[in-house]
Order: structure tokens, then sequence, then C-alpha cells
């Protein structure tokens, strides 16, 4: 039987393989192409680095907030706004408590910024009541964004080592960046904005925007005009009802973001500070108030204009009666119930004054200004996640207040605190923090109280005249526009002149600073000088060199406390043999010989003046065991003397004067005691000769 001889088939691939090859070219070549862009982009490094972080180019060892993190979140770039460089480290120290602060404008301290802001004023009180202790605080704040952003840096937060986060927001989330009723407004579906935010990590995605607006740019003939504000050019869709649906996807978007923030870091096991929020209740009336509609409005009209009246003419109780009436023709009024507050609170009705203001505040059309009900979904969220702490900044502003209802003698415009206010703020914070393991455990001898940091925080006059000027500047402007807001904004003076410099931005705040201390240092005027430099550290607390020139002006003024803590704090950041002696010897001086010992050491280790310090050694034990022996035998004059010969020896007047005058207090006719008086003398002379 013969073989069958087989041919190959002739025939191709078979249609539903070349279909399927199609397929794939059709999506992986343009996919490989788009790859190739991508790459090609980055590789000539075109657009934006948006991640939160990027080196900071003084020293490559310390991180800073990326002046372009914002523009993930801003549809168009021109609106994104920066927030502060406040440089750390990217290897967290051992002795290192670090803090993040996520939020809005209050967050960030406008109108004040730099050392009017909530957590300069908290650091300011760490710094002081910790002085062994490294805090870094870094404020990730930011005008004219919502929790959007707090949930989008939140992300990355994570990853940098917190010891703690703070969050203050909710006051921009209608009109602010991706809000609901925002011109920087994308979707109302959450997955669409995440995913477009992701996206424009992309170079290629960035592109694709920078052309498209460009191209709006080129045929859009209705251009902002130059006075606009920020504020005005946000809010799109200005008027939102009470519990409207753009109301209720406002609400919702808030709800949704914070319950993500805080769900984020319960999971990485990070402590979080959620403050609740304040504004002006009683002194802010309503921007836009909406009236009924049909046969009801001329009757609430008349009622309301009569209740209006009365109110002009101090005649509270017809005020009271007519827009009570208006009131119940017509619930809905912001006006009317904002009148209704400020009657009750002249009556003295307080607690119904309250509720009438809240109630106002809810039906204000123009929502610069959070309603009540996200306060209510800020504590629910807090006892949602046992790692969230509620702040009650409400609560303290509330307690400092004209009978409990915040107003302007806290709040400069809507939402922003003055400087007291934003100390209130930070004190809120602080008080929580304590509760909490954050926060080192042990002594607080050295705990500075809230009235010394009311008295001590330095924060210049230029600063606070700035503040003030941009708050009028603000009020010229809508929705406030006061024509009269602008003629408050005075330069008749030094400091006004470099207040006004810098709220136009002719200098920046740290030429205005120097500039500042410049200026006080050739007036002798140090105290303020001091200030100024206290004021520059706490922007950059990692210059060892603005420590010297702060410890300077302290011996200036004679403050010895202050000198070494700034002279401590210098050390630490760059020892030196110079600025170990300036330590052990104010130690010394101020009868701390325990203290000054590791100082004595490092000074033997690095002797670079050919100083004999072991014979001060030996002298200070020496001290050290007295003042043991003293403390069992308070009346004991011949160690008292003991103590002050040998601090004389040391040429210590002041130690030497301490404890001659308790001998002499004890025993005034002690033969020792009076030689012990004559050298002081002598010593005196002499040095006021050298």
């Amino acid at each position: 039987m013969s073989k069958k001889l087989v041919i190959p088939s002739s025939k191709g691939p078979s249609k539903k393989r070349i279909i399927l090859f199609k397929g794939i070219s059709i999506i992986l070549v343009p996919l490989i192409i788009l790859c190739l862009i991508e790459f090609g982009l980055r590789l000539f490094h075109y657009g934006n680095n948006v991640s939160l972080f990027v080196e900071y180019g003084p020293d490559k060892e310390y991180l800073v907030f990326n002046p372009d993190a914002s523009k993930r979140y801003f549809t168009d770039n021109n609106f994104a706004t920066t927030g502060n460089l406040e440089p750390f480290k990217k290897k967290k120290d051992n002795n290192t408590i670090r803090i993040f602060v996520l939020g809005e404008s209050t967050t960030i301290g406008y109108p004040y910024f730099h050392n009017g802001s909530f957590h300069r004023w908290l650091q300011y009180r760490l710094m002081h009541t910790f002085p062994d202790k490294n805090f870094e605080i870094i404020n990730l704040s930011l005008t004219a964004v919502n929790s959007y952003t707090v949930l989008g840096f939140a992300k990355e937060v994570v990853n940098y080592q917190p010891d703690a986060v703070l969050i203050y927001t909710g006051h921009n989330e209608f009109y602010g960046a991706l809000g609901a009723a925002s011109t920087q407004h994308i979707s109302s579906n959450r997955f669409i904005v995440n995913l477009i935010l992701d996206l424009r990590e992309l170079k290629l995605a960035q592109l694709i925007t920078n052309l498209y607006e460009r191209l709006r740019g080129f045929h859009n003939n209705d251009k902002a005009e130059h006075s606009e504000t920020r504020m005005q050019l946000m809010a799109t869709n200005q008027e939102i009802r009470y519990q409207s649906a753009l109301y209720t996807k406002g609400v919702n978007q808030f709800k949704t973001n914070m319950d993500a923030v805080l769900n984020l870091f319960n999971t990485h096991h990070i402590p979080v500070f959620l403050s609740n929020l304040v504004s002006n209740e009683k002194d802010l009336k309503p921007f836009i108030s909406f009236e009924p509609n049909g046969a009801l409005i001329s009757v609430f009209k008349r009622n309301y204009s009569m209740g209006l009246k009365a109110f002009n003419n101090n005649d509270f109780a017809g005020a009271y009666h007519y827009l009570n009436q208006a009131e119940k023709q017509y619930n809905n009024s912001a006006f009317c119930n904002y009148y209704l507050g400020r009657v009750c609170f002249a009556k003295g009705d307080f607690e119904q004054a309250r509720q009438y203001f809240l109630k106002a505040q809810d039906l204000d059309g123009l929502r610069f200004r959070a309603p009540e009900e996200f306060n209510t979904i800020l504590t629910k969220l807090c006892l949602r996640y046992p790692n969230t702490h509620l702040v009650d900044t409400k609560g303290a502003f509330e307690s400092y207040a004209d009978h409990h209802i915040i107003g302007n003698e806290l709040i400069l415009d809507h939402v922003h605190p003055d400087l007291k206010g934003y100390a209130i703020m930070s004190d809120a914070f602080y008080n929580e923090l304590r509760k909490t393991k954050v926060l080192p455990d042990g002594d607080l001898a050295n705990e500075m109280s809230f009235r010394q940091l009311l008295q001590s925080m330095p924060v210049s006059r230029t600063d606070s005249i700035a503040g003030m000027d941009r708050i009028f500047n603000l009020k010229s402007h809508w929705p406030y526009n006061d024509p009269t807001a602008k003629d408050s904004i005075k330069a008749d003076n030094a400091e006004q002149t470099f207040a006004y410099e810098l709220v136009f931005n002719k200098a920046s705040w740290n030429v205005t600073m120097n500039s500042l201390y410049i200026y006080y240092v050739g007036y002798h005027r140090y105290k303020e000088a001091r200030d100024v430099v206290e004021s520059l550290i706490l922007e950059d607390s990692g210059n060892e060199d603005l420590y010297e020139k702060a410890a300077a002006l302290d011996g200036t003024l004679k403050d010895y406390k202050s000198t070494l803590y700034n002279f401590k704090k210098s050390f630490a950041l760059s020892p030196s043999f110079d600025k170990a002696r300036y330590i052990f010897v104010l130690y010394l001086k101020c009868d701390q010989p325990d203290n000054a010992i590791p100082y004595i050491d490092y000074g033997i280790s690095n002797n670079t003046s050919g100083l004999n310090l072991n014979n001060l050694k030996a002298f200070t034990e020496n001290v050290i065991q007295l003042k043991r022996s003293y403390l069992t035998d308070s009346t004991n004059v011949k160690i008292l003397n003991q103590i002050a010969s040998t601090y004389l020896s040391m040429d210590n007047q002041d130690g030497a004067e301490k404890y001659i005058k308790k001998a002499s207090k004890i025993n005034p006719e002690n033969y020792d005691t009076k030689l012990l008086i004559s050298k002081l003398n002598n010593l005196s002379v002499k040095n006021e000769h050298k």
C-alpha cells in the first residue's frame, strides 16, 4: 500500500487570528506611541513635577513643600496657589517630633501668614516648653483649596514619618479648587475626579491641558478683570440655596473626602487632630439672602422693612415683632434671621440670638462660611476613628467672645481670625496635643503659659499692619465692596511702608524682615530687632546663625534665659568651642552648675583657645557638691560662704553675690561673709575698669 504524500496547506492565518492581531495592533501601537511621547517629555523635563515634596535647593539633605504641588488640583494653573517653604530632614532625627498641617487659607494664617498663623504660635510655644526637643511643623495648607487637596496631600504625607497631623478645613468646600460650585470644578463624580488627578502626574496629560488652556485663552474674549479677586474668580455658581442639590453635593463631597482622609491616617496609625470650624456669626451680615416667591413676597417685604426700620431706631420690641412676623411668613430669609439675632442680642437673649445667627449663616446664599452641618460631620468622624482627636477651636473662641457668640472681636472678615484668634486656635491644638502621647512626658517646669505666649510671640508690627492692610484690600472688592476700605491703608511711617510693600508684592517677606531688622538696630530698638530675628527663626528653624544673632541681642537686653536658649539651639545645630564657652559661662552665671558640666566637658575635648578648663570643671563640681549639702542645711552660713568663695575664684560675680546675700541675711556680722563682700566689691571695680 503506497503512502499518501502530505502537502502543507497554503492557507494563511485564520480570519480570527488576523482580526486579533489587528485589534492588538490598534491598541498597542497608539499605546507605544503615547509611552514614547511621555518618555520624551520626561527626558526633556517638560511640565511640572506635582509631587508633594522636592529637594531643598540650599541643602539636598532636606525636603520642602513643592510650589507646583497645587497645580494638580486646579483646571487653570493660573489660579494655582503656593504655600510655605519649611525645610525638614529627609531622614528624621531621633530627637525630632514631626507634625504636618493640612488645610486652607485660615490654616496657612491669612491675612498674616508667616508668624501670624496658628501653627507658628504653636511652634514657638512648643520650642520654649520643650527646649531640648526638635519640632518640625510643616504647614502644607494653601489658599483656595478644599478637602480634595487635603486628601491628595494626605496620601503622600503618610510616607514621611509624621508623629501627628493637624487639620483645619471646610470653609472652601463649595468654591475651592474642585468644589461643587467652583470655576475649577471637574465633575461631581469622585471616581472621575480622582482619575483625572492621577492622570495629571503624566507629562502627556499636562501637555494636553496646556494646549487646551492656550486655545481657550486665544478664543475667549471674556477675560477676567484685573480688579477681580481670587474669591470672585473661583466662585462660578455664586448662589447656592440651603439644602439644594448643589448644596447637598458640597456636603457629601466634604463628608466623603474627610472620611477617606481619616481612614487613611487611621490605617497607618498616625494621630490626627481635627478641628471644628469658626466663623463670624454675630457681626457679618449674610452676603446673599433669598426672597420668597408668589403672594408671600409683598407681605414678607412689608414686615421685614418695618422690622429693619424699627431696629435702626433702636426700637427692639417693635423690630422683633415685625421681623418675627416676616420670619413666620417665610423662614428661609438669611437677612431676616440675622437681624432677629441682632435684636435678641441687644435685648440680652443671647442663646436665642445664637440660634438666629447660626441659621442666618446656614441660609447665606454665598457660601464662604461653612454651614454648621460641617461641624456635626467633623464631630461624628472623630468618634468613628480612635486615633482622631477633636480640637474644639469653636468652643475656645466662644469662651473669649462677647457673650460666647463669635464676632469682630476675634474674626477680621468672614472666617479669618485676628492675631489673638490665631493664638487661641493654637492653644486649642496645644491643649489637645498635651492630652496625648505625641508631646514628651515629664517635667513641665518650662511650660509656656498661654498668657506668656501672648506676651512673647514675635509678631512684628509690620506683619500686624500687613495683615490688616490685606483685609482692607479684600473688603474693597467683591463680595464686600466697601468703597472706604482702602482709605485705611497707610504708609506714613517706616513700619507701615514696609507693610505696604509686603502686601502689594513690592518686596518679599524675608527681604522686608531683614530691612526691618536693620531699621530697628539703627535706632537701638533692640527688643523689636530681636523679635524680627525670632520671627526669622520660626521661618527657618534650622539656621544656626539666626540663633546666634538672637542670642547677641538677648545679651544686649540682659535677657540671660533667652540668651542661653538661643545659644543652645545654635550649638545643637552646629557645635563649637566658642558656643560651648558662652553656654557654660551663662549657666554658671545663672547658678546652674549641673547644666554647665556637659559644655565644660565639650570645651575640654575641643579646646581651641588654650584655656585651662580643668580647674573650672573642678570648681564647678565643688559648687555642685556644696549645693547638695546646702539643701540639707539651708541655714549653714559656712556652706554659703564656700559656694560664694568658689564662684569668686571663677570670676562669677552673679553667682557669688547670690550666696553672699543669703549668708548676710542669716548672719550679717559673720567675718568671712564681710570679707567676701569686700572681695566682691573689688572684683566689680576691677571689671568696670577692663
